[in-house]
This record gives structure tokens, sequence and C-alpha cells, in this order.
């Protein structure tokens, strides 16, 4: 077994545990392993492993990536996405997890009607209104989400958030239950179903799992620090 499969059958078991904690089924939670930087020879292990959903951070590395390992993998883009690249992601990606303004939710709607293909997005939440990081700010997503609701080519499947970087994995607790209630207020105000939470990343996602993750984003605990 190689140090990789040992990393995610760690990350699988924490993942179990803190599901039991809360009463959940592990198999309601979905691991991505996060391969920004990593070469497909590192990614290839995951996949020996029995890993088929990968995030990226950076569109021209995706791309480079993409075309070397097997073609049945799930693909995530997770980082933030410029609208000139939208083009060239939307057909190589089975969801955008970091849709973080109404702008750029139109314009994929647009390249996506264009391309015929109706992607599957998650809204960004900036959690803690950081200066420094993308995403919609709360009172923003509650009034432009009638709009874009009404984009009839996206199918928004949840929410994702990144908090602010902790000491502890505690920490980021406040942060994944604000994500999950203000799922279920958006819910509530819209009729809407946002059945996906992306939330917790290498230091904390079994506390995100405690608090509701249907995703959880590893890249460090599977493959080492960068």
């Amino acid at each position: 077994m190689t140090n990789v499969a040992v990393k995610i059958d760690i990350v699988r078991s924490s993942i179990a545990e803190a599901a039991r904690r809360s009463g959940r089924d592990a198999e309601d939670v979905e691991l991505l392993a996060v391969c920004k930087t990593f070469s497909a020879e590192v990614v290839h292990e995951a996949v020996e492993a029995g890993l088929r959903l990968f995030g990226e951070n950076r569109v021209q590395e995706f791309l480079a990536k993409q075309p070397l390992l097997p073609s049945h993998l799930r693909w995530h883009l997770i980082g933030h996405l410029q609208s000139n690249k939208i083009r060239k992601v939307l057909p190589c990606v089975e969801a955008i997890q970091s849709v973080d303004s109404l702008d750029l939710a139109r314009d994929i709607d647009r390249v996506a009607a264009e391309m015929g293909l109706f992607p599957k997005v998650y809204l960004e939440v900036n959690v803690a209104a950081e200066a420094s990081k993308f995403g919609f700010a709360t009172a923003m997503l509650e009034s432009q989400l009638e709009n874009l609701l009404a984009l009839k080519r996206l199918e928004i499947q949840g929410l994702m958030c990144i908090p602010p970087p902790g000491r502890k994995p505690e920490d980021s607790r406040k942060y994944f239950i604000f994500l999950r209630e203000f799922r279920d207020t958006l819910e509530k105000q819209s009729g809407a179903t946002f059945a996906k939470l992306s939330m917790g990343m290498s230091h904390d996602y079994a506390v995100a799992v405690e608090e509701g993750a249907t995703i959880v984003r590893v890249g460090s605990a599977i493959f080492g620090s960068r």
C-alpha cells in the first residue's frame, strides 16, 4: 500500500467516525481530493486507492493534468474562475464550486447555453466577510438569489465556504454551523433546495462532517505538504 493510500484510509476512517458522532451515514459524505500542484503520477496513486472525485484550483493546471489521468474521474473546479476561462473548463468538469458573483453566474449560464450544457454549480459564501477572499456576502446572496435561480442552465447544488485559518479545527465550527443555517434560511425564503454543503479541508474536515458537510475538500492530508 502506498503512502497516499494509507493517508486516504486514515481520512476515510476519520470521516466515518465524525459521521457516527453526529448520527449521520458516512456514505452521505463525499471525499474530494484536492490535487493542486501535485503531478498526475501522484494523483494516479489516489486513483489506484479508489478515489474518483478530484478538485483543482487553477484552470490551466487542471487542463494540463486531466488528459494524463483516467477519463472516468470526476472533477470539480474549486478555485476562483475568471470569465474568460469558462469556455475552456465547462465541458471538462462535473461541477464548479466557486461561483462567487451574479456576474460570473450569468457568464457561465450564457456560455453553457451556447455549448448546450447544464453545469452543476455551488455558490461560494464569504462566511467571515474577509476582504481577501472571494465569495458572496450573505446579504448580497439573499438579495440576488432570485436572479440566480432564474438562470435556466445552471443547476445550483448548494453552498461552499472557506473559513478563516484557525489554530485548531474547532475554530472552524461556528462557520460551518453558519453555512448550514444560512442554507436552511435560503431554502425557506426561496422554496428551492440546496442539498450540498462543500466545507472542510485537511485541518478541519472532521468538524465539517459533524456540522453537515456533504463534500470535504482534502489535499495535504492525502498528498502531503505542498
